[in-house]
């Protein structure tokens, strides 16, 4: 889950290990449903409709959020959000919302900090400290990743699969 233009079905791509499985866009607010993705034999991955920034009346958009909320309250198999923000930036006012509609709702999550391919080693490290330090501090963890480069991938899905196993998906 994430603002439109996060990169939210590129990273489902680069965990799933599957190039094409959910379809990329330039264009934001592609992604209009729950999608879902069975990885092996293990666990689903949900792509969801994104928030923020996309070219769509503004009804559709309270369809997509009664959409979300819909399937993230009250659901017992659900082990796990994942939270994309754009690590170049920082976090919007959506942002903050979703955090605290998490944090009201009691779900566990974690932080995908995308994009982290376009800063230098030092500002995403900056970058993610502050998101630990800020949007992150109830996050289970916080991670750099980028689609791109695979970089941080292997380490999200690792505590993706820890937690599903855990739960019991």
């Amino acid at each position: 889950m994430g603002r439109s233009n996060v990169g939210k079905s590129s990273l489902l791509n680069a965990l799933a290990g599957t190039r094409g499985l959910a379809r990329v866009s330039s264009t934001p607010g592609r992604t209009r449903l729950v999608n879902f993705f069975r990885v092996g034999n293990e666990l689903y991955l949900a792509d969801l409709p994104g928030y923020g920034y996309a070219k769509v009346p503004e009804s559709m958009r309270r369809e997509w959020e009664a959409l979300a909320v819909s399937y993230l309250v009250g659901r017992k198999s659900l082990a796990l959000c994942v939270f994309l923000v754009d690590l170049r930036h920082e976090p919007m006012e959506g942002d903050l919302t979703m955090r605290a509609f998490l944090d009201h709702n009691q779900l566990p999550y974690v932080i995908a900090a995308t994009k982290a391919d376009k800063l230098g080693r030092g500002e995403m490290t900056k970058r993610r400290r502050a998101l630990e330090a800020g949007l992150g501090k109830s996050a289970k963890a916080v991670f750099a990743v980028s689609a791109e480069t695979k970089a941080g991938v292997d380490e999200l899905w690792k505590s993706v699969r820890a937690t599903a196993l855990a739960h019991g998906a």
